[in-house]
């Protein structure tokens, strides 16, 4: 293979970092320093089990490759190539993703905008675990919604804002190999995701230069230039028309544009590189695909839930846009050409590098080929001996490098090569040993001796409180053939705050094989604990970026979880440790025993939903309920009250609620007297008392079911705007609940109190009781009920009722409403939220009654007009409305209207369900009549 050195020129902007090296302090990206992330998960997955796990740490250690992948949004990623670049090849695999899918939609969960984004933040974590990540980071970037050009992305966050943090990742990750699955231009069918196509060429060049970000360097993060750049080869639907554009839906030339260049690259885009990712990997008895696909099961509010395929030969194709070393046309792999292995980490130290270096490196490489040749799967631990001996070398090696005469950014990328194997070495050799840990807190408070094979089935309390005494759990297990010698057990808070944490004995000095320890602690949560909660927040939705309270912790998925227990100890002379967070215990019919690192949050919750909405001009009483929810043992009392604005008045003035048990909910309900309403915003403040404490913030668990949960956090503020809407009185309406929303929670504003119907009510209930059945977004999708009972919903509306349905995907595209239509598989969206909306037929009983809708109502809309427009119809459906984005052709199909027998039908796909819950007044109006048209005169007349 051919060797590179990697010339890096820094000069005058390196004082602090030079003065750092010289006084022996680790720079920010120096990874000799501390030791193996917090282990998140209670148990690992099926593939890193055993003999596995350890095969696939020596996989790591005898190469340097790396590489980073950089995408949009979760499950943008190629998970079959990172698969198979972690776990076939065993290269440093790191996954960067520029935000966290706040606009998409959902299908597992009514959890929407920021909380959504949690979820899939969660989600692209457990999928990352298949994959064979390193580490993965995320930008502060938000997904402001669907975009359809590369210029309205980087006009929405700021082309230097993004650039500045995928350069940091860059430099803190230092790959060889920087690839992404899109290539920045109209193939990536979303301007996002051209973003990121763009970002992964320009980083190839920009993390390099010293003049970039130069106060990164400040901060002592040295510039990295990776060797060569990569994106998928992008799949061109073309015609005699041109290149089709999968987001704007038009033509255009054929090529992509090369960013590193700054040239165009005419005609088909080429494949550089085939990745096999159908290969079979012997040990785990799956290909990469399906490893990765398995991961990809775990994005479920976007999928469901995918299937793993049957194995087939099958590979990912990729085109090189640049390279910094000589190359072939086409390529066997990504690290055709450089010097993966150990040997190559001397190649940083420049053309001559030290003696020691060169025979230290070669003396590694050594070690784990020794080690390689001597695996056996029925007895990893026979290896221990040779992985701690590697161990040593690579720890003396760093040692004399600090003291040997290198340039700066000499010194910097060696340490941060040798500090990479330093944690591999400790993987490895922890995985070979079998050392297993766990920490659970234990039911009750209970520091008895319950057996840890029980400890399971105990249910303990889900969210730690400031203040609580508990006790946890921490079981030790020596499943290899190796005893292993027990240096201490800690438990180590992320706050550096004082737990008093005190063991019920000392820890074992040592555990024989197959053997199995337990130590108990007894400890306090601080008065002052900080609450488990995201790191980064914004002020509102229309800010397409996040604020972060701490910037150290710019990058990462989420602050870390509040305790952990280290456990430090010897083998043959090496020191080890491996650090495991502290998990409670749920139980879940179904699944059974779950287990979830520990949070802590507030005693009480407090919120308020919908935390926003309408009152209506002229309202004498707005129904309000406050939600509190109890995380504290036993009876617990609370007053609650409201800050009210000036003029208005409440009945009760307080409330009072008592809880009985720890997890209960409770509701304090009020009525408001408003006075005059006027048409401007209005807030509302609950406040609850308990104990001498006052509490004024509520957290939202975000998830389901199986997905680590985590927690969205917002004062118990409820935001209100006086609107003039009116809805028909006494109305009965029906809620066929698709996805998830907040709309019935909204309509509450409006005194419509909706009837969720269930699948026996769709089947057997007389729906005619209703005046109006709503349809929750994606109801189609996720309902077979209501497919199998289509035919009772059509007849409802010819008897004379009013069917109302919310933005449907195309499984909606089969012709279940009264007359033909076609949506697409590649529906159009219109997603500029200020596009014009023009009103087609200002006499239709929509825009008349009780409200007359004007161009007005469609002002002060958020993230987009709507999505799913339908393409063509039967002529007995109405268009109401048009709009369009730039350049995109006019969208009728968004709000069609149908007579149909003595009813109505209305399909809908103006995005109302994001509209209502965020308060816009315009939307309410609309949607008010909507829901009114089973009593409006005009409807009544024309039958």
């Amino acid at each position: 293979m051919r060797k590179r050195a990697l010339p890096l020129t820094i000069g005058w902007l390196l004082p602090c970092l030079v003065a750092a090296v010289a006084q022996n302090q680790a720079p920010v990206a120096d990874a000799t320093t501390g030791v193996n992330a917090p282990v998140l998960d209670a148990r690992k997955i099926a593939v890193d089990r055993g003999a596995a796990e350890t095969w696939l740490a020596l996989k790591k250690l005898r190469t340097r490759a790396s590489v980073l992948m950089i995408v949009a949004h979760p499950d943008d990623e190629d998970g079959p190539t990172l698969a198979y670049e972690s776990r076939g090849l065993g290269a440093r695999t790191d996954l960067l993703t520029l935000n966290r899918g706040e606009g998409g939609a959902n299908v597992m969960s009514g959890d929407l905008w920021d909380a959504l984004g949690l979820v899939r933040s969660e989600e692209l974590l457990q999928a990352g675990r298949y994959y064979g990540l390193d580490a993965q980071y995320f930008t502060t970037l938000a997904d402001y919604g669907f975009s359809k050009a590369l210029d309205e992305a980087l006009k929405m966050w700021g082309h230097d804002r993004a650039l500045e943090q995928a350069v940091r990742v860059v430099r803190e990750t230092r790959p060889l190999i920087v690839c992404s699955v899109f290539v920045g231009g109209p193939t990536d069918g979303h301007g996002q995701h051209a973003t990121a196509g763009l970002l992964a060429q320009e980083v190839f060049k920009a993390a390099g230069d010293p003049k970039m970000f130069p106060e990164q360097i400040a901060a002592g993060l040295l510039p990295w230039t990776p060797l060569k750049e990569y994106a998928r080869t992008p799949f061109l639907r073309t015609s005699e028309k041109g290149l089709y554009d999968y987001a704007t839906h038009r033509w255009g030339p054929v090529g992509v544009q090369n960013h590193i260049t700054g040239k165009w690259e005419p005609g088909p885009v080429s494949t550089t590189v085939s990745i096999p990712v159908g290969t079979y990997d012997g040990l785990t008895g799956l290909t990469y695909v399906q490893t990765a696909r398995e991961g990809l099961g775990f994005q479920k509010s976007q999928n469901g839930g995918s299937d793993v395929p049957a194995p087939t030969d099958q590979g990912a194709r990729y085109h090189r846009f640049g390279s910094h070393i000589n190359t072939q046309e086409q390529e066997e792999g990504f690290f055709d050409g450089i010097d993966v292995s150990l040997s190559g980490i001397a190649e940083l130290a420049g053309a001559n590098p030290p003696g020691f270096l060169k025979t230290g490196l070669k003396n590694l490489d050594e070690s784990i080929a020794s080690a390689v040749a001597t695996f056996s799967a029925q007895d990893p631990s026979a290896i221990a001996g040779t992985l701690a001996g590697g161990l040593k070398t690579t720890e003396a090696l760093v040692e004399e490098v600090r003291k040997t005469e290198m340039t700066p950014e000499q010194k910097y990328n060696v340490l941060y090569e040798l500090g990479v194997k330093q944690r591999q070495f400790r993987s490895a050799l922890i995985a070979a040993l079998g050392v297993e840990v766990e920490a659970d807190v234990m039911a009750g408070g209970d520091s008895g001796n319950i057996p840890a094979e029980f400890r399971g089935s105990q249910q303990s309390f889900q969210m730690a409180t400031p203040g609580l005494s508990f006790a946890v759990g921490v079981h030790l297990y020596d499943g290899g053939k190796r005893p292993v010698a027990v240096d201490s057990v800690a438990l180590i808070a992320a706050s550096g705050k004082d737990w008093e944490a005190k063991a019920d004995h000392p820890a074992p000095s040592q555990i024989e094989s197959g053997k199995a320890a337990d130590v108990h602690f007894a400890l306090k949560v601080p008065d002052n604990e900080p609450y488990t909660k995201p790191y980064f927040s914004r002020p509102t939705m229309e800010q397409s970026y996040y604020d972060v309270s701490d910037k150290a912790l710019l990058g990462k998925p989420f602050a870390p979880y509040p305790l952990a227990v280290r456990v430090r100890f010897q083998f043959e002379g090496v020191s080890l440790e491996t650090t495991h967070v502290v998990q409670v215990i749920d139980k879940v019919n179904g699944p059974g025993t779950l287990r979830f690192p520990m949070p802590v949050g507030p005693a009480l919750s407090v919120a308020l939903n919908p935390s926003a909405g309408v009152v209506p001009l002229g309202e004498q009483s707005i129904p309000v309920s406050v939600r509190l929810h109890n995380n504290v043992e036993g009876a617990v009392k609370a007053d609650v009250h409201l800050k009210l604005p000036p003029g208005w008045s409440s009945a009760p003035v307080t409330a009072s609620v008592a809880f009985e048990h720890r997890g209960e909910d409770q509701s304090a309900s009020f009525t408001i007297h408003p006075g005059t309403v006027l048409e401007k915003s209005y807030q509302i403040t609950a406040v609850a008392e308990s104990g001498g404490k006052q509490f004024g913030v509520g957290y939202a668990p975000v998830g389901y079911i199986g997905l680590r949960p985590y927690f969205l956090y917002n004062p118990s503020v409820y935001k209100t705007t006086g609107a003039d809407v009116k809805i028909a009185p006494g109305l009965k309406v029906a809620y066929i609940e698709g996805s998830g929303d907040d709309v019935p929670a909204a309509l509450e504003a409006l005194g419509v109190h909706v009837s969720f119907l269930s699948a026996q009510d769709l089947a057997n209930a007389d729906l005619g009781q209703y005046d109006t059945i709503l349809l929750g977004v994606r109801a189609y999708a996720v309902r077979p009920d209501l497919i199998a009972n289509n035919g009772r919903l059509l007849k409802y509306a010819e008897n004379g009722g009013v069917v109302v349905v919310q933005y449907n995907t195309p499984e909606f595209d089969h012709n279940y409403g009264p007359y033909p239509y076609v949506m697409s598989n590649d529906p159009e969206e219109v997603t500029d939220e200020q596009s014009v909306v023009n009103i087609l037929d200002a006499k239709n009983p929509v825009f008349q009654w009780p409200n007359v809708i004007t161009p007005k109502d469609f002002e002060g809309w958020i993230e987009e007009r709507g999505s799913k427009f339908m393409e063509s119809w039967d002529k007995r459906y109405e268009p109401l409305l048009e709009t369009h984005d730039e350049g995109q052709d006019p969208q009728q199909g968004g709000l069609l209207y149908a007579r149909y027998g003595k009813g109505v039908y209305v399909y809908n796909a103006y995005a109302f369900y994001r509209q209502l819950p965020l308060g816009v007044p315009g939307a309410y109006r609309i949607f008010a009549n909507l829901l009114s048209l089973a009593k409006n005169p005009q409807v009544h007349a024309s039958q």
